[in-house]
């Protein structure tokens, strides 16, 4: 949802809607939302995890099992997360997917940075 050039609300569509709610399920950690509690994705577990080979592979499954259940209009054909060159926080998590209805193939790229834990 945003605001148009009338200052009225305006509602997404199409691609923009399926790009919208592909990051409210990543954005939403489950347990969030009181009347749908299993709701969201479970990348939010990992957030303070180092990143490594192991913690890339439970993103991957984590966003696949979350798009599965909760965005029936596609279907997942990647989910590829990168650990950004310059920045160790940050995870890339390149998504590729088709739209059910269309067979239209699409990509998004979702930015999930991590908090590594201090070693003391």
């Amino acid at each position: 949802m945003s605001v148009d050039h009338t200052g009225s609300i305006a509602l997404t569509s199409g691609a923009q809607d399926l790009d919208h709610s592909i990051h409210v399920v990543l954005l939403t950690a489950p347990g969030e939302r009181l009347m749908r509690p299993q709701f969201g994705c479970r990348i939010w577990d990992l957030l303070f995890e180092p990143v490594n080979a192991n913690l890339l592979g439970l993103i991957s499954q984590a966003v696949r099992d979350a798009l599965a259940q909760w965005e029936p209009r596609i279907a997942v054909e990647d989910v590829r997360p990168v650990q950004d060159a310059k920045d160790s926080s940050l995870v890339r998590i390149e998504i590729t997917y088709r739209v059910k209805a269309t067979n239209d193939r699409r990509n998004l790229v979702y930015p999930f940075y991590v908090i590594p834990r201090e070693d003391s």
